[in-house]
């Protein structure tokens, strides 16, 4: 229906009301009585549109707090309407505040850092990222000028100069970051970092990892091409030298073998097309057998036991079993002829380990950390004597994060190394 007839038919009904009560009135008392029945009447009506009028001025006063009246009249409408665009408005603003906190979730979940300036600098806003990527901290630097707090000259060039469309890289509080400034609104900019440190970490691994491997093919190549063209060049070679040359042609092929069949067990380890294969792990014939390559490998050289004191576990059998024969097949080339090796299988007090003990030549605690890494050798000189392809800890790492487990080494110079494989409890079977 019009909203000017829903306004004004009552009111002209209420006015005519109000003249004909005044009309009976003055035929029955006389004008007098009549005028002043009018009077009273349209002061009384007057009197109730102030009332509602002082209610919607104290609801507006304090339109949270204040309850809508109950309106009469024209002001049933008028109220009701109101009632419409406070629920609305409540729902819309309920609304945005979902959509603020999701959105400042969001922000906090975020790797890249993010930091909200105004025209002239100052800090209004930045994520938990950009505050560890900057050293910055939102309570207390909130209103503060960015250039006072990242005091690095080539970052106040970058400022100055505003060529926003190329990012600039930063080295802060030893991680490398690509920051960027992102112009918006009027009267605002904003910051954005990203820390591709790891990035570089990774890049870097990538590049010594191929001139590793080439230089570990390289050597085994040269050698075997070498023999090839004296053979070559020589046909008449006697039985004895062409043996001596075959066999070692013959371990050095062996070497490269050994080299790419390492490589590409690290990289189904870290690929996502070979997911995890769990089954009964039998234990204890995996550790007879460990030792038993462990003994052909020693060739009576050194002394080797095993203990297994220790459930069976949920995992894959190769794995495990390429892991713990690279633990003991270490134990066994740096351990000097004569020493002593021992495996134990055992239930620690929240976990279950593998442990490799012995009594060789130890390692230094300034390359503890670093064991792991791909073609890592204390002794270079060292390891090609004992046929090590530098890839076993990187297996055995690979293969315990699989199984969600980890490696410890403890280790003396000159007197031994203890490795231990660790394993969760929850790799027992159900």
């Amino acid at each position: 229906m019009n909203p000017r007839v829903v306004f004004w038919v009552p009111a002209l009904l209420r006015l005519g009301l109000t003249l004909a009560v005044a009309a009976i009135a003055w035929w029955l008392l006389g004008p007098v009585s009549g005028l002043a029945l009018a009077l009273l009447i349209t002061l009384g009506l007057l009197i109730v549109q102030l009332n509602y009028l002082h209610k919607l001025g104290e609801w507006l006063n304090d339109p949270q707090s204040t309850k809508l009246p109950d309106g009469w009249g024209a002001w049933t409408d008028v109220f009701a309407r109101l009632y419409r665009l406070r629920r609305d408005d409540e729902r819309n603003r309920d609304e945005l505040t979902e959509w603020l906190a999701r959105f400042r979730q969001a922000m906090h979940l975020l790797p890249e850092g993010v930091a909200i300036m105004d025209d002239v600098l100052f800090l209004e806003w930045c994520n938990p990222a950009a505050e560890r990527h900057l050293g910055l901290t939102l309570d207390r630097d909130k209103g503060r000028r960015v250039t006072n707090l990242i005091r690095h000259p080539e970052f106040i060039d970058y400022l100055i100069l505003g060529r926003y469309e190329q990012p600039l890289t930063l080295s802060i509080r030893g991680r490398k970051l690509i920051v960027q400034i992102i112009p918006f609104e009027n009267r605002r900019q904003i910051l954005v970092t990203h820390d591709a440190t790891d990035t570089d970490r990774i890049e870097a691994m990538r590049r010594d990892f191929i001139a590793n491997a080439s230089h570990e093919l390289r050597t085994p190549l040269t050698v075997i091409v070498g023999f090839l063209e004296i053979a070559l060049a020589d046909p008449g070679l006697d039985e004895k030298t062409r043996t001596a040359h075959l066999m070692l042609m013959t371990e050095q092929a062996g070497r490269m073998q050994r080299l790419i069949e390492d490589m590409l067990t690290l990289s189904r380890l870290e690929s996502d097309e070979y997911p995890l294969k769990r089954e009964r792990v039998d234990v204890k014939a995996l550790v007879e057998q460990v030792a038993g390559d462990a003994r052909a490998l020693s060739n009576g050289r050194h002394e080797i036991a095993f203990t297994v004191d220790g459930p069976d576990v949920m995992g894959s059998t190769e794995e495990l079993r390429s892991a713990f024969g690279n633990l003991a097949s270490n134990a066994v080339r740096y351990t000097p002829e004569g020493g002593k090796i021992e495996l134990h299988w055992l239930r620690g007090p929240n976990d279950l380990r593998f442990e490799v003990v012995d009594n060789g030549i130890g390692i230094d605690d300034q390359h503890i950390a670093r064991l792991t890494e791909r073609f890592y050798r204390v002794d270079k000189s060292r390891s090609r004597e004992t046929q090590g392809t530098g890839l076993g800890l990187a297996i055995v790492k690979h293969v315990l994060l699989r199984h969600g487990g980890k490696l410890a080494i403890r280790s003396v110079p000159g007197k031994g190394s203890v490795f231990t494989a660790t394993l969760p409890n929850t790799s027992l079977p159900g």
